[in-house]
């Protein structure tokens, strides 16, 4: 999908705020739970060990992540105005059930209720597509990693959340939330248009799925994107239970604060990296993320100290990195994909960076030592998977004919 060259920059910047916003609202709803995760596990509520918490958080992620090949498929043939309204509207009965769950103190309606609300993760996938109509070739890189800085949702949850529910009370929290996605469902539908090049795609959706399979830039940018998205979902979202786990952080705004100070440094640097994509190419700045990202992941097992700021300094570099990853590879993927296929390789990307961030949280709340409070195993596959990343984004890919035309 090529923008035209005569595009008003004023609709530009309309829609590509009204996506960012639809995005960040919809990531707040996502991850919902997580915030609260300490709450949820304590003894007056549910009791849970460390591996039902990590299974609670992670539920949301799973439908999050396979949805997005759904919503990148189904983006193309009805367009970013019609997908962002239906799936804002789609999640809100789900924020209210969820809380109804925690007032019944039910584990097993709070694991199926998170599932279902994982359809507001699923957003990122209509955005790309539909931002990526309205701007040309040399500047899909800010553009997606201005729309990806929606991520800040995750940011906005760990920070407001356990205090709304201090403020307001446990339900009214999740009722304002449930509102902010019909309200902002209304604005996308009634200012929202799409790209003036949009035309709806009506080719079946499997054959698409099965081309965008058959790519090597698909799988190439899967894998990167579950190095970068993917640990940055997965921090943002076990974060309040790592710090309570590791370093004794038991106020849940405390731990909220310091969570959404991770994603608010991974919100800054995604369109960062998107426009360092855009001037030196994305697999300089992809294996830069990555490679340092190893780096803070080996940092981190020693336990710096918090106290003195340095455990602070780790985990914001570390967002920094997996932030301009993320803007990195999605930056690649608008010059490497087929234009026709941006939808659907962005759905099956997009999902494998949510499937990044799922398998973490398990994998951390099945290794967690309680009796050192260590989490040295999950944090040392960490270390594995980014190096890997780096060394298959310098060595392995080869070289595009549209990324030999940007150098």
């Amino acid at each position: 999908m090529t923008a035209p060259t005569a595009i008003d920059k004023s609709d530009q910047t309309r829609n590509l705020i009204l996506a960012t916003v639809a995005f960040a609202i919809s990531f707040w709803a996502w991850n919902l739970v997580a915030p609260l995760g300490v709450f949820y596990a304590s003894d007056g509520q549910m009791g849970l060990d460390s591996t039902q918490k990590s299974v609670l958080v992670a539920v949301p992620i799973l439908v999050g992540s396979l949805g997005r090949i759904v919503v990148g498929v189904l983006t193309p043939r009805y367009g970013g105005r019609v997908m962002f309204t239906a799936l804002l509207l789609m999640s809100a009965p789900f924020v209210i059930l969820i809380a109804v769950a925690g007032n019944l103190k039910s584990y097993p309606f709070m694991l199926v209720v998170g599932f279902f609300l994982g359809i507001a993760g699923t957003s990122f996938a209509a955005g790309i597509p539909f931002v990526s109509g309205w701007f040309e070739p040399s500047r899909r890189g800010f553009a997606t990693g201005v729309f990806g800085a929606g991520m800040g949702g995750t940011a906005l949850s760990a920070f407001f959340t356990p205090r709304f529910k201090d403020w307001f009370g446990y339900f009214p929290t999740h009722l304002l939330v449930a509102v902010a996605l019909v309200a902002v469902a209304v604005l996308c539908w009634l200012f929202m248009r799409d790209a003036p090049s949009w035309t709806p795609n009506t080719e079946p959706a499997v054959p698409k799925l099965v081309d965008a399979l058959k790519l090597p830039v698909t799988w190439q940018m899967a894998f990167l994107y579950a190095a970068a998205f993917g640990g940055f979902v997965a921090f943002s979202t076990y974060l309040p239970t790592y710090l309570n786990d590791v370093y004794d952080i038991h106020d849940l705004k405390s731990a909220g604060a310091r969570t959404a100070g991770f994603a608010v440094a991974a919100v800054i640097a995604r369109p960062v990296g998107g426009m360092l994509s855009d001037k030196f190419g994305p697999r300089i700045v992809t294996a830069v993320s990555c490679g340092g990202a190893a780096l803070l992941a080996v940092w981190m097992i020693t336990k710096p100290d918090i106290g003195s700021g340095l455990a602070a300094t780790d985990f914001i570099l570390m967002a920094i990195m997996m932030g301009m990853g993320s803007g990195s590879v999605f930056a690649w993927v608008a010059i490497a994909a087929p234009p026709a296929r941006v939808g659907a390789v962005t759905g099956l990307v997009g999902a494998a960076g949510g499937l990044g961030g799922f398998f973490p949280p398990l994998v951390m709340g099945a290794s967690y030592d309680a009796d050192t409070h260590s989490y040295t195993i999950g944090l040392a596959l960490l270390v594995a998977f980014a190096a890997a990343a780096t060394l298959f984004t310098l060595f392995v890919i080869p070289k595009s004919e549209a990324e030999r035309s940007r150098v």
